[in-house]
């Protein structure tokens, strides 16, 4: 194996999903629905299969999903896009994050990135020579500290990376937080690199705000989503990263080396969501709230509460520790012969290992039903080590 690969375990969505088939285990892990998003959009979909938009799509995306991309940044957010040159599809939001560090970051480039993190950060940091700067957003409030982003700034820092709403705390950043990075990133010249996967799914009134909307921002700001989440197509993997030409250039430089090109038939159908189907996300997001209170409830009388309220995207957080276990990962693998319930270790998602090393990530984008069981096994099982 390569050396740019050697010490980065499979990723754990892999490995936590296939046990959970293995062991027949109710899978309160991987933040993947149960339910597909809008039939509308899958009818386009089929459409566009049975008219022949089966062959290679440009490689930057097709026109007209480049155009609902910018058109969705404009509407929601006040962004005005040049589709042409200021959005590049992509191969789900992933993609997007490899090819923003593969197409920006030199060897030994430092960047700053909250932890803890979505896992093909620090995969694709490693890859590239990138050197990590986390800032732990510590429980149980998983709040910035502005203190510790400024401390980790060095002369060698020349991007941040971002995720609010966050992956896997819930955290979304008030528009004070961001204003505080967005002031980092101009005092030192930075590159802001956001992932905003989760933008649409907040809750109890939060507001997400877009960092590229500060001022200042929009000029140093690669902004990445995907229709994955906001419309239940997680298996679709049709993403954008919008922003300035000279960073959107640099995403698509790398992509065309990575896919070429993404799922010609789904980019018109993500297209028609985007337009035709403006209200789902936030229904969507309606209807996650009521699932959110629901896993919490349980896993509260299960003797397991979260260490904070989610307000954005799919997951809560618990600490195991009183439970004697020796680690997350210890419990996570005994969960499912102790409960028939998977759950996710976070304490992969961090560098500072005592911080995260209890820490263990549920989803509540499942249905009802399939929360309602996972937490009644939970709650009748002995989960003390």
């Amino acid at each position: 194996m390569a050396t740019r690969l050697q010490g980065i375990a499979p990723t754990i969505f892999t490995q936590m999903s296939a046990l959970a088939v293995r062991t027949g285990s109710v899978n309160l892990g991987q933040g993947f629905p149960d339910a597909d998003g809008p039939p509308s959009v899958i009818a386009a979909a089929v459409a566009a299969l049975e008219g022949g938009r089966n062959q290679y799509a440009p490689g930057p995306g097709v026109p007209d999903l480049r155009s609902a991309v910018a058109r969705h940044q404009a509407r929601h957010y006040g962004l005005e896009l040049d589709p042409d040159t200021q959005v590049v599809i992509t191969t789900g939001c992933t993609e997007a994050v490899a090819g923003a560090l593969l197409g920006l970051v030199d060897p030994g480039d430092e960047v700053v990135v909250l932890e803890p993190y979505y896992d093909s950060y620090r995969a694709v940091l490693q890859m590239v020579g990138g050197v990590r700067r986390p800032v732990t957003l510590r429980a149980p409030a998983f709040r910035l500290d502005v203190d510790e982003l400024r401390a980790a700034v060095t002369p060698r820092t020349r991007f941040v990376l971002l995720n609010s709403p966050h992956n896997p705390t819930g955290t979304v950043l008030t528009r004070a937080e961001l204003q505080a990075v967005a002031d980092v990133a101009i005092e030192h010249d930075l590159v802001v690199i956001t992932d905003e996967v989760y933008e649409h799914l907040v809750y109890d009134g939060v507001e997400h705000v877009p960092i590229a909307t500060l001022p200042g921002m929009a000029e140093r700001t690669l902004t990445l989503s995907s229709a994955g989440k906001s419309y239940s197509f997680t298996g679709w993997k049709v993403g954008w990263a919008t922003g300035p030409a000279e960073l959107v250039a640099a995403v698509l430089a790398a992509k065309q080396w990575l896919t070429f090109t993404s799922g010609s038939p789904l980019q018109p159908a993500v297209a028609l969501a985007l337009d035709s189907e403006p209200d789902f996300p936030a229904d969507l997001a309606r209807d996650l709230q009521s699932r959110r209170d629901l896993l919490l409830s349980g896993l509260a009388s299960a003797g397991l509460p979260a260490a904070s309220v989610p307000r954005g995207a799919y997951f809560a957080t618990t600490d195991v520790r009183h439970l004697g276990w020796s680690d997350a990962m210890e419990f996570c693998l005994a969960l499912p012969e102790r409960a028939g319930v998977v759950a996710i270790p976070s304490q992969v998602f961090y560098d500072d290992q005592a911080e995260g090393a209890h820490l263990v990530r549920f989803t509540f984008c499942k249905d009802r039903s399939v929360i309602e069981s996972g937490v009644s096994r939970l709650a009748s099982a002995d989960l003390a080590r």
